[in-house]
């Protein structure tokens, strides 16, 4: 079982323990939790803020799929929870809430970590960082800024 879903964060932030006490059962003897945050320094620049944007139908497709991936790689009595912020995150802003929940800490540990990666390259996600100094830059790094790039470069 798995919960996906993408959040305007001025409405709803997000809650990690909200994300545990999804993948909670009585069978499940361990759960693993990623919470990512707004950091105040990327590539040698001071950063101030960082504005996600997603379109959240497409997003949370995407993380159904990766979450099915995971229960087909660790077994049906997985249980995931998924959260993507949406609009603009000041440092410390949770951006992404992910937790397993298993009856064995490796197969949590896991597949939270597969979660988080394979949103890290396929998810409909982009992100706008916003500098101390005034200026803004959309980061490189998501799959389909890659496949962009690669086209125009």
């Amino acid at each position: 079982m798995f919960h996906a879903e993408v959040r305007d964060v001025a409405q709803t932030p997000l809650d990690a323990a909200e994300a545990l006490g999804f993948v909670e059962a009585p069978g499940h003897g361990a759960g693993a939790l990623f919470v990512g945050a707004v950091r105040n320094r990327n590539q040698g620049r001071d950063v101030l803020a960082i504005s996600y944007d997603v379109f959240a139908p497409l997003a949370e497709q995407c993380f159904g799929e990766i979450c099915a991936e995971a229960e087909a790689k660790w077994g049906p009595d997985l249980r995931l929870f998924v959260a993507h912020a949406k609009g603009r995150l000041d440092v410390g802003g949770l951006s992404v809430v992910i937790a397993a929940g298993s009856p064995h800490r490796n197969e949590a540990f896991s597949a939270c970590r597969y979660v988080i990666e394979q949103i890290k390259t396929r998810a409909p996600v982009w992100k706008q960082e916003h500098y101390t100094d005034g200026d803004s830059d959309w980061v490189q790094g998501h799959a389909l800024c890659q496949h962009e790039e690669a086209a125009h470069g």
